[in-house]
């Protein structure tokens, strides 16, 4: 993959068995976890003011980890960093991820910033290397 110009970046195989990432938001480092199944990348609405964000309103409600109808919020990066691999303007959903970090907590996993999801890893044309516990990205 390398040769093809793709970054690797390490992933972190935590208890859960879900994989945790470390990525730069507005010059800021964060530690998310690296969702498939995540439509959307999203950060806790506790963490906006670290990464240098606003966040706006927004009619859509956000469902899953075991909760549902949840406000949302929708705030625009800047600059997004994984590894070398860099994005501008990217949008998050903006919500309370109080849930998902007391069920990793409560696995023994520290708790997160947020979720990169499906869109982003889409942008970054991701190739995720479960054998070598890495994500490559372009």
């Amino acid at each position: 993959m390398e040769e093809k110009n793709f970054i690797r970046v390490p992933l972190q195989k935590v208890n859960s068995n879900h994989f945790k990432i470390k990525a730069k938001i507005n010059g800021v480092s964060g530690d998310f976890i690296l969702d498939t199944g995540a439509s959307n990348s999203c950060l806790g609405l506790h963490i906006v003011e670290k990464f240098k964000l606003l966040a706006h309103a927004s009619e859509v409600k956000a469902s899953g980890a075991g909760a549902t109808g949840m406000d949302t919020f929708t705030s625009v990066a800047t600059k997004v960093s994984i590894g070398a691999w860099t994005a501008k303007n990217m949008e998050f959903v903006v919500f309370d991820m109080t849930h998902v970090n007391e069920a990793l907590t409560t696995a023994g996993i520290a708790s997160v910033d947020g979720i990169i999801g499906a869109e982003m890893l889409k942008k970054a044309r991701a190739v995720i290397d479960y054998g070598r516990n890495c994500v490559y990205l372009k």
